[in-house]
Order: structure tokens, then C-alpha cells, then sequence
């Protein structure tokens, strides 16, 4: 899979991730081929990129999980734009913003079990409302790894939502600019600032949530006087807000994978808390059986058992001569991973056999195409049509529509308990 920007798209690439419309309805199913209509209409949407299938890659599989995950993404972030532009417009919050916390609470603030985090397409107008929400998403996974307890769990995805509203008041001019100097800088800051100022005025009886802000802000920042002085909530925020950042499309810079920018993360501990850090990893899947990795020995390979004592050290199989490696293993101790394949190309017959030999299950040809999702057509065609049947958002509708799904699949189960 790979990321490409708007514009470089080219006639008959095929998508990776779907494609819908400002109403959040489905437009491009993955897998559809990219039309020289379609490519038009893409860059009529401001999207900054596509995530591209390369010619000989299968569609990722995609669980239940993950398909209610990107269709709570998609259906949210309509309603979060609504109540953002309240607050900017009428210095007030509207009537869902509390429900989107509480729905946000719901499917992600109790959670045993981590999930696949998806990252959504954006655009230069909507990048700031999905930003926001996949950290109130992150945010709500990792203070109930850290057992915080409910009411502050609740202010720390108020703030993750609201934290970015001073940016929405900065001028066209400056905001589509690639870069800032000094003076825009300084102009962005007396945005932000202002920012914090009306989240203090509209949740003067949640003082926490200006704080928590505040907090992140300045701490990402370099500010060392803010240093000793961070509550925990904001030091979950530094982390989903980076994390966020670094892995999603962004505006000047192509995304970084999740192991670059856990790295990243592990690698500043004077800035990141080690703990918050790793509440992140027991949040989301990082490397996995099936993800295709670079090793500092510049081979390829593929992970065959993720590591929960230490998530960058899983036991992989390399293409070149069917090796397994136990990172964990003192005798590998000086390989890692340095990356996510960004590509497929050059890729290697693995030999199944040495696979078995060594304990490992390897799917029958048919249990591999409905894996990998050359056969799911026929098992999931009236469900995805479902699924992906959206309409534009109303929170309380969508608990409501869950609970009709429920009994379809033992995933949407646990989500919903």
C-alpha cells in the first residue's frame, strides 16, 4: 500500500481505502480502479492523497471491527464539524458535542482488546475535525489502559475534541501554505491562544479542559516550565495528538508508519512519558502477523508472531531464504526493524512448508481468499452494502442502528456490551 498525492494519481490505480462524499455516503469501494472522471472528482473533493493498492497487491482484510471502526470515523466527523463551527461561530457548545463524547466514552473508553487504527482520507478543509477525533479515539483507549478514572477520561476527548478550534479562525492564506515562517508562526500562536480562551469561556464549569489544552500545547512546544507541572491527561493528549500527527496524511509531509513514529515516541522520553507511550501500544495493533517489514540488515520480511513484552521485536520470516528470526532472540539482538514495507515490489516465494515445519497454521486456498479478500464478495455482500449505507449523522441513530447488528457478529458484540 502506498500513499500518493492527489496529484500523482494515475487512470486504473486501485484504491485501498474507500472514498466518500461530504454527506458521508459511500463514493469508491477499496479495490475500485481510478477513472480519469474519478481523479477530477477526487481533486474537486481537496483530498491531500490516496492510499494506493500496488498492481499485484490483494485488498487488505478488512473485520467487522474495522468496518464499524471507519463507519464511526466517517459518520462522526460530520457531526463534530457541526459543533465545532458552533463554537467558533456562536462562542457556544452545541447539543451534541456531549453525545459524541459519550458515544466516543462507549465504544472506546472501556476497551479490553486492542484495535486496528485506521487512518481516514483528509483534506485541507476537514483535516482539522478528523484530526481531532482520532485523538479523542486514541485518548479514550489510553486512559482506560491507565485506569483514569471516568469523569476525567470524559474531559480529557472533550479537550482532545475541542483542542484545535483557535486553528479554524486562521486566514485561508496562511492555512493552505505548506509551510510558516516566523511571523505566521507567531500569527498561528495568537490563534491558538485565542482558541484556549473560548474553550475556557464555553466550559468555565470544566476547568480541566481548557487546562488539559493548554498543557499539551505548551509542553509540545518545548516549554520546560510546564514540564513537572503536566497532569496525566495531558500527557495522554502529547501522545494520541503526536501519534495522530505523524501517521496521518498531513498537509506538507507524506504520513510516517507506525513503527517510525513509535520510535519517535519511545526515543524522547524526556518529552513523552514511557507509560503513556506504552498505554498506547496495549491500544492499538502495531506489528502483527501478515505486516511486511524492513530489517536494519536491509532484508525483507514478513511478521509471523507479534511480541506483547516488546512490540518492535516480533518473530519474523525473511523473504530472501525462508528464515525465521526470533527478534526477542539475544542472538538477533542486533537487528530491528526499521520500517514498514512501503512496497511490495521485489517480494520473494515464501516456502509454506517451513512455515508448517515450524508450528505455524497456513490457510487452504480457499480459507486464504476469503482472508485476504479475493472470495469475500459472496460471504459479505449484504452486510457491506449495509455497512456502507451511510446516511449523514445523527449520534442517538447511531447507537440504535448498531444494536440491529449486534447478533450478526460476535465482534460488534463485545463492542457494544
Amino acid at each position: 500500500m502506498l500513499f500518493v498525492k492527489t496529484d500523482r494519481l494515475k487512470q486504473g490505480m486501485r484504491l485501498a481505502r474507500p472514498i466518500y462524499n461530504k454527506d458521508g455516503v459511500l463514493l469508491y469501494e477499496r479495490n475500485s480502479k481510478l477513472t480519469v472522471q474519478g481523479i477530477q472528482s477526487i481533486k474537486t473533493f481537496g483530498l491531500l492523497g490516496l492510499f494506493i493498492l500496488e498492481p499485484a497487491e490483494p485488498v487488505p482484510p478488512m473485520t467487522q471491527e474495522d468496518i464499524l471502526f471507519e463507519r464511526f470515523q466517517t459518520m462522526t466527523v460530520f457531526a463534530l464539524r457541526e459543533e465545532l463551527n458552533k463554537i467558533k461561530q456562536d462562542k457556544k457548545k452545541g447539543n451534541k458535542l456531549h453525545v459524541i463524547v459519550n458515544n466516543i466514552m462507549h465504544r472506546y473508553g472501556s476497551k479490553d482488546n486492542k484495535i486496528n487504527f485506521i487512518q481516514n482520507l483528509r483534506s485541507r478543509e476537514d483535516y482539522i475535525y478528523k484530526h481531532s477525533l482520532n485523538v479523542a479515539i486514541l485518548a479514550a483507549m489510553m486512559s482506560h489502559v491507565l485506569n483514569i478514572k471516568r469523569e476525567d477520561q470524559m474531559n480529557i476527548i472533550t479537550a482532545a475534541l475541542v483542542h484545535d478550534v483557535g486553528k479554524m479562525s486562521i486566514p485561508p492564506a496562511v492555512a493552505k501554505k505548506d509551510n510558516w515562517n516566523e511571523d505566521e508562526l507567531e500569527l498561528v500562536a495568537t490563534y491558538e491562544q485565542a482558541g484556549y480562551e473560548l474553550i475556557g469561556n464555553i466550559f468555565y464549569g470544566e476547568p480541566s479542559v481548557k487546562r488539559l489544552c493548554v498543557q499539551m500545547n505548551k509542553a509540545l512546544k518545548g516549554a520546560e516550565d510546564i514540564r513537572g507541572k503536566l497532569s496525566l491527561g495531558a500527557k495522554v493528549l502529547m501522545v494520541a495528538e503526536t501519534y495522530d500527527t505523524m501517521t496521518a496524511m498531513r498537509l506538507n509531509l507524506p504520513p510516517e508508519s507506525e513503527v517510525v513514529t513509535l520510535r519517535y515516541l519511545l526515543d524522547r522520553s524526556q518529552i513523552y512519558d514511557p507509560a503513556i507511550v506504552d498505554a498506547l501500544v496495549q491500544s492499538i495493533n502495531i506489528l502483527i502477523p501478515g505486516v511486511s517489514v524492513e530489517l536494519s540488515t536491509r532484508e525483507k520480511a514478513i511478521v509471523i508472531r507479534n511480541n506483547e513484552d516488546n512490540v518492535l521485536r516480533p518473530m519474523v520470516l525473511g523473504f530472501k531464504d525462508n528464515n525465521i528470526i526470533d527478534l526477542e532472540d539475544k542472538n538477533y539482538k542486533d537487528i530491528e526493524i526499521t520500517d514498514i514495507m512501503k512496497t511490495m515490489d521485489n517480494r520473494y516465494v515464501i516456502d509454506t512448508q517451513t512455515l508448517i515445519d515450524n508450528g505455524f497454521h497456513v490457510p487452504v486456498p480457499k480459507e486464504a481468499e476469503m482472508h485476504i479478500g479475493i472470495a469475500q464478495e459472496e460471504a459479505q455482500e449484504g452486510a457491506a452494502a449495509e455497512a456502507y449505507e451511510l446516511k449523514k449523522f445523527d449520534p442517538e441513530d447511531f447507537d440504535r442502528e448498531e444494536e440491529s447488528e449486534e447478533t450478526t457478529d460476535e465482534t460488534a458484540d463485545k463492542m457494544t456490551e
